[in-house]
């Protein structure tokens, strides 16, 4: 009889700030250990935590774009814990009264969204463990899902849709890479149609593939345990994404184990209506409306929508330079085409693309009226994503304008055909081929800068003339 996995998401994102969630230190990622620190984050006795109204803006856009019902009088409680990366010994969170509850994201039903603090960081190195205090006190959003998920392509097609809804809302960038999106798996196995089994938390997991290899080796784990007569141990395990295994942290704590109580030095928050619409007027338009009205718009296939919308920043430059050119067509192939190989090609990231809307609808001008080749398009484009060049004055500096002169075409071709009389013969003797080669050989004379219509033109012409008895 098969196993059914049976999966909930705990999801951390660290929001789009410029300052921690209760100081004035900055959020940034990176910077030297431990700069970005005061007694309020670092948990110096007597400092006193003041609310950033940002963070709770964030939050009610996420909650308002996911269909949340909004706790108008929510507050924050203490999560108690002992560990090295959190020197207060307890964690600013929302236990009792989370600012949002409920809501959907497609299929997935969500439990609850939080605002809590972040933890620091540990550093563990050949000479021992240090510790690095500049996350602590960055603001998060938690966001809990019910129990729905049955698979792994089901964690990360959430995963994709959620981080999308984050980056479009403005308030997290999803860089997985750099913790600011993080995810814990919450997993059980069961009999189908059984209750639930004993769940695991595995954390650690900081990449898409991470977490689709560590659903498959705790699924299994489980399963083989269960069926060698073993039981499942309710506990924690983190992720060696190196190593492809997950080991035992701790025992799973349940709610009592942090003994939660209300935080005595934060008042709690009223939010009104008036607070709620202007955070709704706010929401800008998320990644799914802006694909239907793209495809709508500008005649985009459902494909090329999709492609353009899964990043916010390469989206908008669509837009722009679409409508800076009159030509939807050729900016979507400019985008999917030549920028993304770009950016695969030397690691860019689409936030890091620096290319000027006004001087790509410019280039497409010239390459729609035949002013220049789709060879040198595509060279000049590499050239202004790589050094922010001027594509008039590259092309002119490089010489990759075509020849459009009907008196320097006909030149090349006289001169082509007169010296190349046997292939002049063969085309006249049916041979396709020769075609071809005397194509190629009016080309180079013109430095492949010529209007190929204009030159299979004259070509013909002239070769039709040629083949007429005197």
């Amino acid at each position: 009889m098969s196993w059914e996995i049976v999966m909930g998401l705990e999801v951390h994102a660290e929001l789009l700030t410029k300052t921690k969630i209760f100081c004035g230190c900055r959020a940034s990622f990176g910077g030297e250990p431990n700069t970005h620190v005061c007694p309020v984050c670092s948990g110096m006795p007597g400092a006193l935590p003041k609310l950033n109204r940002a963070v709770v803006d964030c939050a009610l856009r996420l909650g308002l774009a996911l269909g949340c019902d909004i706790t108008r009088h929510c507050k924050f409680d203490r999560k108690n814990y002992f560990y090295p990366d959190l020197p207060k010994a307890y964690q600013v969170s929302q236990l009792y009264a989370p600012i949002c509850r409920n809501g959907k994201l497609g299929d997935i039903r969500l439990y609850q969204i939080h605002m809590e603090e972040d933890a620091g960081k540990l550093l563990h190195t050949a000479h021992g463990t240090r510790m690095d205090f500049n996350r602590c006190g960055v603001p998060l959003l938690e966001i809990v899902t019910q129990p729905d998920f049955r698979s792994t392509e089901q964690v990360l097609a959430y995963l994709e849709q959620l981080r999308e809804t984050l980056v479009y809302l403005d308030i997290c960038d999803g860089k997985m890479q750099e913790g600011s999106l993080r995810c814990d798996v919450n997993l059980s196995v069961r009999r189908p149609g059984e209750d639930f089994g004993t769940r695991t938390e595995t954390k650690n997991l900081n990449s898409f593939k991470a977490i689709g290899r560590a659903i498959a080796y705790e699924a299994q784990r489980q399963i083989a345990l269960l069926e060698s007569g073993q039981t499942v141990t309710q506990e924690t395990r983190r992720w060696d994404d190196n190593k492809e295994q997950s080991y035992s942290m701790r025992s799973k704590e349940n709610a009592q184990d942090y003994r939660y109580f209300p935080e005595p030095d934060l008042l709690p928050m009223h939010i009104d209506e008036a607070w709620l619409a202007r955070v709704q007027a706010s929401l800008p338009e998320l990644a799914a409306a802006k694909r239907a009205r793209l495809a709508q718009e500008f005649g985009l296939s459902e494909y090329g929508a999709k492609l353009l919308t899964e990043h916010k920043e390469l989206a908008g430059l669509f837009e722009d330079i679409a409508r800076q050119s009159g030509q939807p067509k050729e900016a979507a192939n400019l985008i999917i085409g030549e920028i993304m190989r770009l950016m695969n090609s030397t690691n860019t990231l689409p936030e890091d693309v620096r290319l000027d809307a006004g001087k790509a609808a410019l280039l497409i001008a010239l390459v729609v009226d035949s002013s220049i080749s789709r060879a040198a398009f595509k060279q000049t484009v590499g050239a202004m994503f790589t050094h922010g060049v001027d594509p008039q004055a590259y092309i002119d500096e490089n010489g990759l304008r075509m020849v459009n002169d009907n008196s320097a075409v006909e030149q090349a071709v006289a001169k082509a055909l007169a010296e190349n009389p046997n292939a002049v013969a063969d085309y006249n003797a049916g041979l396709e081929k020769a075609f071809g080669f005397l194509m190629g050989q009016v080309m180079r004379q013109l430095g492949r800068a010529g209007n190929p219509e204009v030159v299979r033109k004259v070509l013909v012409a002239q070769l039709t003339i040629a083949e007429k008895p005197a």
